[in-house]
C-alpha cells in the first residue's frame, strides 16, 4: 500500500523494536527521523490517522499520541479538521511542553479511549431500554450542561451527570457502578476536555451538537445510531485533545492534565471493593 501525503512517503516504513520503548514512542521516532531525514519543508501534510495506524499496525489512539510527541518536540503543528503538518524551524516556543504533561496527554487519550467503548454501549442499551422518565432526566441532565456555563461553571459535573443519565437508562445497575468507579478519573479527564473545548466557539458548538445527536437516537430508541454517536463524540473529543496548541498544554492544560495523570495509580490501584456515590442511585446486587 503506498501511502502518501504531500512528499511524506510511509512505503516501506515499519516499527523497530525496543525495550522500555511504548508503540506510541516508537512510532514517533519513525516519523521524527523521516521528517529530518527527508529534509521536508514547513507545510508538507503528514499522511491521515487512518493512514499511518494501517501503516503502523496501530490503533489511531497511538497515532495521536505520537502526535502529542512530535507537537511537544515542535516539529509539527495539528490542525482540527485537517490533519498534522511539518512546522517551520524556529525559535524554541514560549509554551513548552514538559515530558511529565505529555505523558498525563497520553494517559488522557488513553481515557477517553476507554469511555468510547462504555459510552457506545450505555447509549445502544438505553436506545432500547429507557422508558419516559428515563428520558426526562437525560433531556434535564443535558439542559444542565448549558445552565451551569451560562452562570460561569466548567459543566464538568454536569457533563458526567449527563452521561450517568444514560447509563442509568441502561437498567443495568453494574453500568452505572462501573462508571462510578470510575467516577474521579472521569470527572478528571473531562474537566481537561472541556477546558480545552471552551476556548473555541466552534469546539463548544460541536460539542453540543454531539450531545443533542445522542440524545435525539435515543429518544427515537435506535441502538444501531446511539451507539455510533456516542463512539464519534468520544473520537471527536480524542481529536481536539490531539489538536490542542501547545499554549494550552504548557498552561491552562497542564495543571488538568496533571492531575488526571496522578489519579491513574489510584485506578491502577483501587481496592477491590468501593463505596460507590449515592449519587448513582444503585444499591448491590
Amino acid at each position: 500500500m503506498r501511502a502518501r501525503a504531500e512528499g511524506f512517503d510511509l512505503v516501506g516504513v515499519s516499527l523497530e523494536t525496543g525495550a522500555g520503548t511504548n508503540l506510541s514512542g516508537r512510532v514517533a521516532a519513525v516519523l521524527l527521523r523521516k521528517i529530518r531525514e527527508g529534509g521536508l519543508m514547513a507545510g508538507a501534510r503528514l499522511p491521515t490517522e487512518q493512514v499511518m495506524a494501517q501503516r503502523f499496525g496501530v490503533s489511531r489512539t497511538v497515532i495521536r499520541e505520537a502526535m502529542v510527541s512530535l507537537k511537544a518536540e515542535g516539529v509539527v503543528e495539528t490542525r482540527q479538521g485537517s490533519g498534522a503538518f511539518v512546522r517551520k524551524p524556529g525559535p524554541k516556543s514560549a509554551f513548552n511542553i514538559d515530558a511529565f504533561t505529555s505523558e498525563s496527554v497520553h494517559h488522557l487519550l488513553r481515557m477517553i479511549e476507554v469511555r468510547r467503548a462504555i459510552d457506545s454501549e450505555t447509549a445502544a442499551l438505553a436506545a432500547v431500554r429507557r422508558d419516559a422518565q428515563q428520558i426526562d432526566e437525560i433531556r434535564r441532565a443535558m439542559a444542565a450542561i448549558d445552565t451551569a456555563v451560562a452562570a460561569g461553571g466548567d459543566g464538568v459535573n454536569e457533563d458526567v451527570e449527563f452521561h450517568l443519565s444514560i447509563a442509568r437508562a441502561t437498567g443495568n445497575p453494574y453500568w452505572v457502578k462501573l462508571m462510578e468507579m470510575f467516577a474521579p478519573q472521569l470527572r478528571s479527564a473531562v474537566s481537561v476536555t472541556r477546558a480545552n473545548e471552551a476556548r473555541r466557539k466552534d469546539f463548544a458548538q460541536a460539542v453540543k451538537h454531539e450531545h443533542q445527536r445522542l440524545v435525539d437516537a435515543i429518544i427515537a430508541g435506535n441502538p444501531a445510531t446511539a451507539r455510533a454517536a456516542a463512539g464519534d463524540h468520544m473520537e471527536r473529543a480524542s481529536d481536539r485533545v490531539a489538536t490542542a496548541d501547545q499554549e494550552f498544554w504548557a498552561t491552562q492544560g497542564k495543571d488538568s492534565a496533571r492531575a488526571r495523570a496522578s489519579l491513574r495509580n489510584k485506578t491502577l490501584n483501587m481496592p477491590a471493593r468501593m463505596d460507590y456515590s449515592a449519587r448513582s442511585g444503585v444499591k448491590d446486587a
